[in-house]
């Protein structure tokens, strides 16, 4: 088959753009590199730099695709509080341009990489795709419009979409900025070398941490699977795991003791996060293989 990957430069991109080529497809991936990195690509995958909100750039790459995965995304939820018409521009108005230049050059499947964050503060766990959404960022909400935006378009030009939530992915190449780094990365990288971890709250807090290469079977399962269109599917490991556990992991593994530094006064996030697995494993038939600690030991290894 032949893929375009928006934002397949980055953590999650690279690894599906990666995958599809190591299995015989044609790989074309889109990234402005605002957050991804060229060097991560396999050297036959045709890489191009450039905004997915650009729609003549869009129509110059999707003559003859098959599929679109679009994972192009700003994703910090921090940073969206401070950024939203940006979080809004790229989430949402790019997903609206991608849409218009499938439909002006015949695309008929795109695979949508949505977000666990959705879901916002639930009174149940695990969510279940039929929970009604309660997103609290700007980040969140702009996830939940491009849902809208792709099912409603592609019902009115004849698209077939699909929308995965991916809940807490991690694994090796994750990117640690400088400020609101994704905390498996941060924590694993304090451990190492000999620093404090920072918990938010009492770190109670229970998050679904699912591994790169389970949320990479998910999507290329996703590329060719029946009876999908218009679907919400969660993708997570199906477990919670608060971060005081998530730390007790890293600890084990790393065979170090971490001094935990606790910051009450700011909040940890909603209380619960994990996802109902069910609906992936009936329809793409989703399993997780690798668990946190199997995936701390791969990032550590990669270290």
């Amino acid at each position: 088959m032949r893929f375009l990957v928006t934002g397949g430069a980055g953590f999650l991109g690279s690894a599906l753009a990666n995958q599809l080529a190591s299995d015989g497809h044609d790989v074309f991936v889109l990234d402005d590199l605002g957050n991804g990195r060229r060097a991560y690509l396999h050297p036959s995958i045709e890489f191009t730099q450039g905004d997915v909100d650009n729609i003549p750039l869009l129509w110059s790459l999707l003559h003859d695709v098959d599929c679109v995965y679009h994972l192009a995304a700003r994703v910090s939820v921090a940073e969206s509080y401070l950024h939203p018409r940006e979080y809004t521009r790229v989430n949402v108005g790019g997903t609206v341009s991608l849409m218009e230049a499938m439909r002006d050059t015949g695309v008929k499947r795109v695979v949508f990489t949505s977000s666990g964050a959705i879901y916002g503060r639930q009174p149940h766990q695990p969510v279940h795709e039929n929970d009604t959404p309660r997103p609290d960022s700007p980040y969140a909400v702009s996830k939940w419009a491009a849902e809208q935006y792709i099912h409603t378009i592609g019902e009115l030009w004849g698209i077939e979409t699909v929308a995965l939530r991916i809940f807490n992915a991690y694994g090796p190449r994750q990117s640690l900025p400088a400020s609101h780094a994704p905390v498996v990365p941060r924590f694993l990288r304090q451990a190492v070398s000999g620093g404090s971890v920072v918990i938010f709250g009492d770190g109670n807090q229970t998050r679904d941490f699912v591994y790169v290469s389970d949320v990479v079977a998910a999507l290329v399962s996703t590329a060719t699977a029946r009876q999908v269109n218009r679907q919400i599917i969660n993708i997570g490991s199906g477990h919670e795991t608060s971060i005081n556990e998530l730390v007790a992991q890293i600890e084990q593994v790393t065979n170090r003791r971490v001094n935990r530094i606790y910051n009450r006064e700011k909040s940890g996030g909603v209380p619960h996060l994990a996802a109902d697995i069910s609906r992936a494993q009936q329809l793409l038939g989703f399993r997780p293989y690798i668990t946190l600690a199997q995936g701390v030991r791969r990032m550590l290894e990669e270290m």
